[in-house]
């Protein structure tokens, strides 16, 4: 019996929270934009009260330019909330964007990001993760995984096996069956977001290339921390060329309209 209400209550959950992502992509939601507001913005928080902030005002003022650049072209309400963006004292390769409108940049991703319109290809990827509500749906799909597995073990337990075995096969099944794939699939979507962001603000969409085989020969020891969870470069790189050509068009608009950045560090 229990296991039926619990199996009920997640399908009522699942069907009452699908939504879809800006490239049309049915997603499930099960968390609001509010509720990830306040952890992006706890989250952020935690850091500065950790003194993880860097002192570096010239290095924070050229992120904020193209971070700026990149929200003004962004759909609403992304594009009239305010953004704060901080330098991270950290020397790796890596930056992030948090519901709540926050955006971090580690001091090591300047010495990879040698120009504005690489570090509009991060930036834009990350502002892209928010945009798309990549957040609340990796929240989403943990909570739904963990309610299976809940249901699976009560059913086991029913049945007279071991339940504490069975949840944990069923933990991970799911996470190499759809959490990780997820993961990758929300990353493809954020570089194709990010790429047509930049483009829009006048950052020229071809450095996404440049930007990325840098990074790869960055982890040629070893994945670095913005790779870790994200598509196969060789597949990147041909996927983002073709992208690019694409909206070489949109970018020459952008800047025939007046839209130069003109960032610099």
């Amino acid at each position: 019996m229990k296991s039926r209400m619990l199996t009920a209550a997640v399908a009522a959950a699942l069907l009452a929270g699908c939504a879809t992502s800006p490239t049309g992509r049915s997603q499930l939601m099960m968390v609001s934009d509010s509720q990830m507001s306040q952890m992006g913005l706890a989250s952020f928080n935690q850091m500065r009260q950790q003194g993880k902030f860097a002192n570096a005002p010239q290095e924070r003022a050229y992120a904020t330019c193209v971070a700026n650049a990149l929200v003004a072209v962004l759909p609403p309400p992304w594009n009239t909330q305010q953004w704060e963006v901080q330098i991270i004292d950290d020397k790796t390769a890596n930056a992030f964007a948090l519901p709540g409108g926050r955006i971090g940049v580690n001091q090591g991703m300047f010495k990879v990001a040698s120009d504005q319109d690489q570090l509009a290809v991060v930036l834009g990827h990350e502002l892209s993760h928010v945009v798309a509500r990549h957040g609340a749906e990796r929240v989403s799909d943990n909570m739904a995984t963990q309610a299976a597995v809940a249901a699976g073990s009560i059913y086991a337990g029913s049945r007279g096996s071991d339940a504490g075995n069975v949840a944990a096969l069923l933990g991970a099944g799911a996470a190499v069956g759809i959490l990780l794939p997820f993961s990758r699939t929300q990353e493809a979507e954020a570089d194709t977001l990010g790429q047509r962001y930049m483009a829009k603000a006048g950052f020229d969409p071809r450095a996404a290339v440049t930007l990325w085989d840098k990074m790869e020969k960055q982890g040629s020891g070893g994945t670095p921390t913005f790779l870790s969870t994200h598509p196969a470069p060789n597949k990147r790189a041909q996927v983002l060329g073709q992208q690019a050509q694409q909206l070489l068009p949109v970018y020459e608009q952008a800047r025939a309209s007046g839209h130069d950045p003109a960032c610099r560090l």
